[in-house]
């Protein structure tokens, strides 16, 4: 082989090791596709630099979620959920526009949602500030307004028995009642719970719009603790009411106080956790007032009132008519049944019906039935004569079967 042949071949070794030596340099550092740097423009591949990464524009909408999607008529117990759709929450601030109020909430474990933790109010107008840090950029803030519902009438729920930690006896009732009218009486039951310890079956019963009932298939148990909650605020109770608050009460049942007045005996016994420790004499309505029949409750007890006929249609002028001051006075109905003090047929009791449909009781037994008998406790009447006492009567809810009674709940 001559020197010239042997001279290319060498240049030609040369240069095709320049050029391997020449790529792998950049492949070091780089990607080769057909030639060049991927994601470099031939300008950039001329100069051998590489771009700084250029912030990406994100609308805010599409980095940062708030729900309920629609900002306007919401429900106040409707928690609100700011969530960082392509990052994590730095921050998020919720005020009431109207009062500044700041709205408490808690942020998740992973950063990535924020979730208010108190109820709103009605007819109310808030504002949302946060701001997500985006992976792909820089951080992104929104602002958003959210507003409640506003009801076109809110109901108060007034409870029995009233007042927490209250004692009653085994056969008072809960009642709610509403100063709104509840249409739709299957939300506002839904609402409702009670909580029995002994547990014990029981079911509502709507005597009216306005006024639900709640008892146990039979008497409560003696020294049961029972808690009724009304969860309503927010509650649609239908044509634009809504639950002004929700409401809790707890109460306590005493022992079991029953009175078992017999118009034909013309006798009360009384029973103690189902024990007979006394007997009296009494005397029931007359045949023109007769007392009504089945179990009453005591809703109410006065050491005097004033009783006057005319409340029931016999005025001063007719036949019968009565106006005078009575003591030791229990109410069992509302149509003007009491169990009192009655010294003016202390010769009648025991022997003949001679009231206006009350129990007479002479002073001396009427004021230990005052000192041992109170709200919730029984009074069971038979073969007075009378027709049984109505349910709607407060209160007449042992008058029915228990069948009956579930009859009345709106949540079957």
């Amino acid at each position: 082989m001559n020197r010239s042949v042997v001279r290319r071949r060498v240049l030609i070794a040369a240069a095709v090791l320049a050029f391997i030596a020449m790529g792998a340099g950049l492949g070091a550092g780089l990607r080769l596709v057909l030639g060049r740097p991927a994601g470099l423009t031939p300008n950039h591949a001329a100069s051998g630099r590489v771009p700084a990464a250029t912030p990406t524009t994100i609308p805010p909408e599409r980095a940062v979620q708030i729900l309920p999607a629609d900002p306007a008529a919401i429900n106040p117990t409707t928690p609100i959920v700011v969530r960082a759709m392509l990052g994590t929450l730095q921050a998020v601030n919720m005020v009431n526009v109207a009062s500044g109020t700041v709205v408490r909430g808690t942020p998740s474990p992973d950063g990535t949602t924020w979730t208010s933790t108190e109820p709103l109010g009605y007819g109310s107008s808030y504002r949302i500030d946060a701001t997500a840090t985006v992976r792909a950029g820089a951080p992104v803030q929104r602002t958003e307004t959210v507003t409640t519902l506003s009801p076109a009438a809110q109901a108060y729920p007034s409870l029995i028995p009233a007042g927490d930690q209250s004692e009653v006896g085994v056969g008072q009732p809960i009642v709610v009642r509403f100063d709104e009218a509840v249409t739709n009486r299957a939300a506002a039951e839904k609402a409702l719970t009670v909580t029995a310890n002994p547990p014990q079956p029981g079911s509502w019963f709507w005597m009216s719009n306005t006024e639900a009932h709640y008892r146990p298939q039979s008497y409560w148990q003696a020294g049961s603790t029972v808690t009724v909650e009304a969860r309503l605020y927010g509650v649609d109770l239908g044509d634009g009411v809504y639950g002004q608050t929700d409401r809790t009460e707890t109460f306590r049942v005493h022992d079991a106080w029953i009175a078992k007045a017999d118009g034909a005996t013309k006798t009360m016994q009384i029973f103690d956790n189902g024990q007979l420790v006394k007997t009296m004499p009494i005397s029931l309505g007359s045949p023109g007032f007769p007392t009504h029949t089945g179990p009453h409750v005591i809703s109410d007890k006065q050491p005097s009132i004033i009783m006057d006929s005319c409340t029931y249609g016999v005025c001063k002028g007719q036949a019968g008519y009565y106006r005078e001051k009575v003591d030791l006075d229990e109410r069992i109905s509302n149509d003007g049944e009491f169990v009192h003090s009655a010294p003016w047929s202390v010769g009648q009791q025991g022997d003949s019906n001679v009231s206006h449909g009350c129990v007479n009781l002479s002073p001396a037994n009427a004021r230990w039935f005052y000192d041992h008998f109170g709200l919730g406790d029984v009074v069971e009447i038979t073969n007075s004569g009378g027709p049984a006492l109505p349910v709607w009567d407060t209160y007449g809810d042992w008058t029915l079967a228990w069948s009956k009674w579930q009859a009345g709940s709106a949540v079957q």
